[in-house]
């Protein structure tokens, strides 16, 4: 993989993670499972970073595209 191809991915990720700041996904455990009756409970889990870790991909993201370029040129 060319540090350009690497470049653009950081730049596409960084700017992805500076516009969402994380995710929330759902678990589901069962608690009481007795014949017909079921008891289950929804718990809520959140994902979260800085986005200074999305400013720092996408800024690394520029650095690898630009040198790539000098390298070219």
């Amino acid at each position: 993989m060319s540090k350009r191809t690497i470049g653009l991915l950081l730049v596409v990720v960084g700017i992805l993670m500076i516009a969402y700041t994380g995710f929330n996904y759902v678990t589901k455990d069962k608690i009481v499972d007795v014949g017909p009756i079921e008891v289950s409970k929804e718990q809520n889990h959140s994902f979260e970073w800085s986005p200074v870790v999305g400013a720092a991909l996408l800024l690394a993201g520029i650095v690898f595209v630009v040198v790539d370029k000098r390298r070219v040129a």
